[in-house]
């Protein structure tokens, strides 16, 4: 039981001091792929590195399209 009480307790004060700047998409898409991972022969650790990596993908692609979308019409494209 202490053991439990001390991994909550670490988990919360990790949880706390997380930047949500860094972390866009992270931490939903680490919860998504713990559950998955559980579920698929419990391998939930792997599963939320995976979604962490996944989620912080898909949030980086989904504010490229938001910026893309808020450009001037009109404006030069970018050179890469």
């Amino acid at each position: 039981m202490r053991r439990v009480a001390i991994s909550l307790a670490t988990a919360i004060a990790l949880a706390a001091s997380a930047a949500p700047a860094g972390a866009a998409g992270c931490l939903k898409g680490a919860a998504v792929g713990a559950v998955a991972g559980h579920v698929a022969h419990h391998h939930a650790v792997l599963g939320a590195i995976a979604g962490c990596a996944i989620g912080h993908h898909l949030a980086h692609k989904a504010k490229e399209q938001k910026a893309a979308q808020q450009a001037p019409k009109n404006a030069p494209p970018k050179q890469p």
